[in-house]
């Protein structure tokens, strides 16, 4: 298990080994890796997959009480 002070001592040493911006470059090319562009981009990709979730749904059909 990572203690705190060894995860403090690893961040250190990577920002000494490869520069103070070193976290950023790595979010940066992760964050230019994805292609999908998720559910913000296709609206109808999100429905479907509400639909298909709601459709195996454990919890049954939710019924309003007033």
């Amino acid at each position: 298990m990572w203690t705190e002070e060894s995860k403090k001592a690893f961040g250190e040493r990577m920002k000494s080994k490869y520069g103070e911006d070193y976290y950023s470059k790595i979010g940066r090319k992760g964050g230019k890796n994805g292609n999908t562009g998720g559910f913000y981009a296709d609206r109808e990709l999100a429905r479907r997959a509400g639909v298909k979730g709601g459709k195996i749904s454990k919890r049954g059909k939710y019924e309003r009480s007033i």
